[in-house]
């Protein structure tokens, strides 16, 4: 196979995962592990007066029982780490402290107060009661506007930051002259992530060395963090990720509870495990979305895109998450203006903070929301002016490449119009009226929505490979990146046997060991395989090169090379394989020729984008929504392992269904959260989508050797927007001038009863 060739790939990770083989942390905790329940705050906002833990500390089974107190006099920096933007006005955004256990004030209900540590889960609970806790209410701040009782004195008004990007008077002044402007407000739902496999970690102290199992997405920010929290120096830090449930961004990050096991390890020189129940981690875990964009867009008399503006007011919950600040802004603004060419835009980002737990990355992390809110202006702007949605795009598409945007984004390559072209076809878009028609013989409502979509790949654009060539003919790839369900270990043992010839089968992945693998980006923002598969390549060229001199030398040739995954020289009869040469080279003890790694950092990101094409029935009578339709062409470059991006799609489409349909966390006045179990909490199933077409229309990117462009949140980038509009066109005829996510049956029954 030559570089960048795209194979059929079965996942071989499914054998051991569909026959309950896999690795998870429960599986591997240690035996004489203690167990660990924390303690939560059921107020939302409100003043610790009294905590007191005597009786549970001397309750039979009960080792450990740690408070915010204690471990200040432990002597933890016990403040969690976050990033900030920029204000408009140059300071940054808010940084108030957030505790891994509550300190004097509880700020959402869940937030962790204590850890108890016994033999037994249930002994745990039990002393758990034990523990009198007194809060003091106070009034619960929920709004996403401004102000409001102060949760936070480093935040007045509850504003974590106001960020702007763009060219503020430029697009005032061309929203002004413009002929027509349209404007839209669209609600972003707040989502609960649910992934298969709650968040778990087990510590454990062996006297100098402390080592946190977790399932994370990456091990380097864990172990950074473990370091600076417990006051340790980085090489008495240990972090694993065995396989991982799902992760979805909402595992990317450090979570106070893995702090405060490792810590209770460290005093108990026992293991200590613990693994979220599922009310517990819809409460605690950190959640997507929750955001209002105020759009408004300016046309010319020839419907071409003269300004756009966004206004956004975005939930933070009670603290900064690790990347909860840059979300809606940094990473909204990096696909601000989608695939359409715009002169002017102007983004206005504020961050509030509410008694809710936080806020961060969920699959897409702000890309999702820019793309929704780009493609509903789109298409109400097409209904408003009276033009063709797919005219009105293609008008305005991007078609002269590099591209810089008024963000300062640089587009490498795109064909817009080719993919939506093919979209048409795929989708059978000339056949919809007679669709249209049958449903409406059967007393139903169906609609088409676009949304044309693109997405940029972010995350660290370093990484790491180490390549070892193996005794038995095989070799070891160590990673950086870590799967939670992609099937990495499938991808990059494909992409390297290609590379180097080497039996598929023999090559081992080894991935998320800190011990192992000295740096790593992790996954996230749908970096792995190109990055990943980027510094592999880079590995395999210096052992080629190394091993070609060590045969020149050995064997008093000249010209060695590498070609048809054989090492030959032109009049000679050598033909090696890379096995072959590194039994040699062991043979002759050079076992440093069998050990390399390389480090790369792109040139740049790349820009996945494509079309979706939804079509969706409803029961006007019921307000039930069915998906009838659903077709993706997608523009991911070159695809290594084709299936495996067909899976990253479907499964990107049903979480944004899963979100545009049914999914909604919802509070209560004072701050409960009343969507706390599966029983108020919808969640799609299987027979809630139809079968998904996906063809790819691909156009390399030319900022890396392969030229890919990452797939793991296309799918969901491009779904909210087309079941919006698919939503908002069966429902139009009906007089329903506004819809808002989720479309469950009793929101859309309400909007067809008002609308009467």
């Amino acid at each position: 196979m030559k570089f960048g060739q795209a194979q059929p790939a079965r996942r071989r990770e499914d054998i051991r995962f569909l026959t309950g083989q896999g690795r998870y942390v429960d599986d591997i905790t240690p035996e004489n592990a203690l167990h660990a329940w924390f303690v939560r705050s059921d107020r939302a906002h409100g003043v610790i007066t009294e905590i007191d833990v005597s009786v549970a500390r001397a309750t039979p089974g009960v080792h450990l029982v740690l408070t915010g107190d204690d471990l200040r006099a432990a002597g933890l920096d016990t403040g969690m780490r976050f990033t900030r933007v920029a204000n408009r006005d140059g300071t940054r955004g808010a940084a108030p402290a957030r505790p891994v256990l509550a300190e004097g004030r509880v700020r959402f209900v869940g937030e962790a107060v204590a850890l108890i540590v016994a033999d037994t889960l249930e002994a745990a609970r039990d002393a758990a009661d034990l523990i009198d806790l007194s809060i003091d209410e106070l009034p619960v701040s929920l709004s996403l506007q401004p102000g409001g009782e102060a949760i936070h004195p480093e935040a007045l008004g509850n504003l974590a930051f106001d960020y702007g990007i763009g060219d503020q008077a430029a697009t005032e002044a061309a929203l002004a002259a413009s002929a027509h402007v349209v404007r839209l407000e669209v609600l972003h739902n707040r989502v609960i992530v649910n992934p298969m496999e709650p968040r778990a970690a087990w510590a454990e102290w062996d006297g100098a060395k402390l080592h946190l199992c977790v399932n994370g997405q990456g091990v380097w920010t864990q172990k950074q963090e473990l370091a600076r929290m417990l006051r340790l120096a980085p090489d008495a830090v240990r972090v694993t990720n065995p396989d991982v449930g799902g992760g979805f961004g909402m595992k990317a990050m450090t979570y106070p509870e893995y702090v405060v096991i490792a810590q209770a390890a460290r005093m108990l020189g026992r293991p200590v495990r613990w693994i979220a129940e599922r009310g517990e981690g819809m409460l605690t875990d950190n959640a997507g979305r929750d955001l209002v964009a105020q759009a408004e867009m300016g046309f010319d008399a020839d419907l071409r895109i003269t300004g756009y503006r966004v206004r956004v007011l975005s939930n933070l919950g009670a603290y900064n998450s690790q990347f909860a600040q840059a979300i809606q802004s940094d990473l909204f603004s990096k696909v601000l203006t989608g695939v359409y060419d715009i002169p002017c835009a102007w983004l206005n980002a504020l961050g509030v903070f509410t008694n809710t737990a936080p806020v961060d990355a969920y699959r897409g992390a702000g890309r999702p929301e820019a793309i929704l809110t780009t493609e509903r202006v789109m298409d109400e702007s097409a209904r408003v002016l009276g033009a063709d949605p797919f005219d009105l795009r293609r008008r305005n598409f991007i078609t002269a490449f590099p591209y810089r945007t008024v963000t300062g984004q640089v587009i490498d390559v795109g064909d817009f119009g080719r993919v939506l072209s093919r979209a048409e076809v795929e989708g059978d878009v000339a056949g919809f009226a007679a669709r249209r028609k049958a449903s409406e013989s059967r007393g139903m409502l169906r609609g088409l929505g676009l949304a044309t979509y693109i997405e940029s790949i972010l995350g660290d654009p370093s990484e790491t490979a180490r390549l070892t060539l193996d005794p038995d003919g095989g070799a070891t790839l160590y990673v950086g990146t870590q799967s939670n369900g992609q099937g990495h270990e499938t991808v990059y043992a494909r992409m390297t046997a290609g590379m180097t010839g080497l039996p598929e089968d023999k090559i081992r992945i080894v991935q998320g060991d800190s011990d192992l693998i000295t740096k790593g980006g992790g996954t996230g923002g749908s970096r792995s395989v190109t990055v990943q598969g980027t510094a592999t390549r880079a590995t395999v060229i210096q052992v080629v090169a190394k091993m070609s001199e060590f045969l020149e030398a050995e064997l008093g040739l000249t010209g060695i090379r590498f070609d048809e995954l054989t090492f030959g020289a032109a009049g000679s009869n050598l033909r090696l394989t890379l096995a072959e040469a590194a039994a040699l080279a062991r043979e002759k003890g050079r076992d440093d020729l069998c050990d390399h790694s390389a480090t790369i950092t792109l040139e740049g990101r790349s820009f996945p984008n494509g079309a979706h094409l939804a079509e969706v029935e409803i029961d006007p009578e019921t307000g039930a929504l069915r998906m009838d339709r659903y077709t993706v062409v997608d523009d991911f470059g070159t695809l290594i392992a084709p299936e495996l991006a067909v899976g990253q799609v479907h499964g990107g489409v049903a979480q944004g269904y899963g979100q545009a349909v049914m999914e909604l966390a919802v509070h209560d006045e004072a701050g409960q959260l009343l969507t706390a179990s599966f029983m108020d909490y919808a969640m799609p199933r299987a027979d809630d989508l139809p079968f998904m077409d996906f063809t790819s229309e691909p156009v390399p990117s030319i900022l890396n050797p392969f030229g890919m462009k990452g797939c793991g949140e296309a799918g969901t980038v491009g779904a909210l927007g087309a079941i919006s509009n698919a939503v908002r066109d069966a429902l139009a005829g009906r007089g329903v001038a506004r819809v808002d996510m989720p479309f469950t049956p009793q929101r859309i029954w309400h909007w067809l009863q008002a609308a009467h």
